[in-house]
């Protein structure tokens, strides 16, 4: 059974100024999605599932309907604030989405085999797709194994401002637990997260964070459905707070439900988290296609 990808395209982009999603970068116009849907496709996925907001449907629809046609099974699913487990209501002041968590849980439907999870504004190039197909498309894959591509992240960083990551504890090439640090940034010479203190700790920038590059068995959404429901009784009034992948990935290490492997790279993560970082990534893409890594145009 081939392996599924879900990507998560219902960010707002608040940072960027617009629908990163589908902002052409490319030399003729793609959109860092299509890279990836691309080296997924040709590592052996069988189909993608996109992950994105009612109100984004008609724009991401232009973009992406006639260049996917008969090349990409591809579905959609959507992301809403009111989309909740039975018995739970969102209250009518939320505006924050639920956080990555939520968005992955609203595919359990859609998906009931080994599947990826990827952002739509990262590139994370063939050879995390590469390993990820290699893991999910094993025969004997148990309900228990679940993967991550590890990037370092002193590879991560933004010159344009600040980042969030998971950083991740590993012993043994298995992850202990991931952190979520926000605001990292490069500061001196020196690369630091800011505290819930509002102080500036320093990091080691050769940390193994997680770029939201996951693979799971369909057992992960019976896990999700019930951390969430215990997630949203504790903190459904509390606007700010979010339901991480990580949050569930610890949850489970913890109580040795799950076995979480990271997945070595010889890729190169780049991403578009700020209007400054277009023309960089731009500069990346077009390398790539003149030394022939990806076709030009793309499909």
């Amino acid at each position: 059974m081939k392996p599924t990808l879900v990507i998560l395209a219902a960010g707002m982009g608040s940072r960027y100024g617009s629908l990163k999603q589908i902002d052409g970068i490319g030399p003729n116009g793609e959109t860092i999605i299509e890279y990836s849907v691309f080296d997924a496709l040709r590592n052996g996925f069988g189909k993608i599932v996109f992950i994105i907001r009612k109100n984004i449907e008609k724009e991401f629809d232009e973009v992406f309907s006639k260049r996917f046609k008969g090349k990409v099974p591809y579905e959609l699913v959507y992301q809403e604030l009111d989309m909740l487990p039975e018995g739970f209501n969102c209250p009518e002041d939320r505006e924050k989405p639920w956080g990555t968590g939520h968005a992955v849980w609203v595919a359990r439907n859609a998906v009931k085999e080994p599947f990826a999870v990827i952002n739509a504004d990262d590139f994370y190039g063939n050879d995390a797709f590469k390993v990820l197909a290699e893991e999910l498309s094993k025969p004997d894959i148990k309900k228990s194994d679940a993967f991550m591509v590890g990037y370092r992240l002193g590879n991560t960083l933004s010159e344009q401002g600040y980042v969030s990551r998971g950083v991740c504890t590993v012993e043994n090439h298995y992850v202990k637990n991931v952190v979520e640090r926000t605001k990292i940034e490069r500061i001196k010479n020196k690369v630091c997260f800011t505290d819930e203190n509002n102080n500036q700790v320093e990091i080691n920038e050769d940390s193994i964070v997680s770029m939201n590059c996951w693979g799971f068995t369909p057992v992960y959404f019976e896990h999700a459905d019930n951390l969430f429901k215990e997630f949203l009784k504790n903190n459904i009034n509390n606007s700010k707070s979010e339901f991480y992948i990580p949050l569930i990935i610890n949850n489970l290490i913890e109580k040795n439900e799950i076995q979480c492997k990271v997945l070595p790279t010889s890729a190169e993560w780049f991403g578009v988290t700020y209007a400054g970082d277009k023309p960089i990534v731009k500069e990346k893409l077009k390398h790539l296609a003149e030394k022939g890594k990806y076709p030009s145009p793309l499909w």
